[in-house]
């Protein structure tokens, strides 16, 4: 066991490190926080949920220091974007929060938030789900042309000409108005402070289907917006003394690991792919949800956490199987190039 001086609690180190690696995997994969996995997960180990929030989003933040090192290594994050995003996404998360402040007053805020989160997730999800099906179904060009192509909604969004225009050269968004990009980095962050989470389960669908990022990138930006955003999150807490600083180091240790695997395994997984994984997980995320408003909060906890586990075996698996194949490929066509120049 390991004991937490400032939560005064013990806890299960294993478990800690365990659930920071889990959702790292996550986290680079998709490019999210993970809290609406890890908060109830650390509330079922021993934390008091104060600081279970706190600790999370410690977590979170030392998650995607890493997290956006790896992407941006393999050019997947747009920095100008993702600056964008982020600190216009903090006047919209303290707008969130002032909603909530108001629906708590109502004695509101608790049942409303989770009709908000149970058809949001459930809304992208099964919207994400069935896109893949459909891709499925299509031929390997077509496959291709549908990777390629943006999304009928960012092309509509690009013929609004309302100046002034901004550039996102990295990202291959030219002219786009820059109140579209306020908008939704605002409206984002609204939904992130309103719902009490990280937002990268809202950004990511936002950066695809609004703006027209290709999948990677839109996770790779994501992630460097959640650093930003988190970093004040994390000051806040910490100065508030809600953050216990060992449970963050141990899960930031197994999540530095996570994040990296994450991160790599977006190079060899296709787009639409990655958007199956996330529509899965948000749509099991929808049912925790329904079982936390059922009265069931052990069970909706547990489902996410063996959703966690689930999934990112499944990338692994995916990354493993991936790597060698290519690797196979790559001995083939060495031994085929040795007889050709000995014949």
């Amino acid at each position: 066991m390991l004991h937490l001086p400032i939560a005064n609690a013990d806890v299960n180190g294993w478990a800690l490190l365990f659930l920071g690696f889990f959702v790292g995997v996550l986290g680079g994969f998709f490019g999210i926080g993970g809290a609406f996995i890890v908060t109830p997960a650390l509330n079922i180990i021993g934390f008091p949920m104060a600081f279970a929030i706190g600790t999370d989003i410690a977590h979170i933040f030392g998650k995607s220091i890493v997290a956006t090192f790896k992407h941006s290594l393999l050019r997947h994050v747009d920095f100008k974007l993702g600056l964008f995003m982020g600190l216009l996404g903090m006047a919209g998360v303290s707008l969130g929060k002032q909603s909530i402040l108001y629906l708590e007053k109502l004695g509101q805020a608790g049942p409303i938030v989770r009709m908000v989160y149970i058809v949001i997730l459930f809304a992208l999800g099964i919207f994400m789900i069935r896109e893949y099906f459909f891709y499925s179904r299509l031929n390997e060009k077509q496959q291709w042309e549908a990777e390629a192509a943006r999304s009928e909604l960012s092309k509509w969004i690009r013929k609004i000409k309302v100046g002034p225009f901004i550039n996102f050269p990295t990202s291959n968004v030219y002219g786009i108005s820059i109140w579209v990009v306020v908008f939704l980095s605002i409206t984002s962050g609204f939904i992130s402070g309103f719902l009490g989470v990280g937002g990268g389960f809202i950004r990511v669908p936002v950066l695809i289907y609004f703006l027209g990022l290709p999948t990677v990138m839109a996770v790779g930006t994501d992630l460097f917006a959640i650093l930003i955003t988190n970093s004040w999150g994390a000051y806040i807490y910490a100065m508030a003394g809600k953050v216990e600083i060992i449970g963050a180091m141990v899960m930031v240790v197994g999540a530095a690991v996570g994040a990296q695997i994450g991160s790599v395994a977006t190079a060899y997984a296709t787009g639409m792919k990655i958007r199956l994984y996330f529509g899965v997980t948000l749509t099991l995320a929808g049912t925790a949800v329904i079982f936390k408003q059922l009265l069931l909060p052990t069970i909706a906890a547990y489902l996410m956490l063996g959703t966690a586990a689930i999934l990112s075996s499944i990338i692994i698996f995916m990354l493993v199987k991936e790597v060698r194949r290519q690797n196979n490929f790559k001995k083939t066509m060495h031994k085929d190039l040795s007889r050709c120049e000995v014949d």
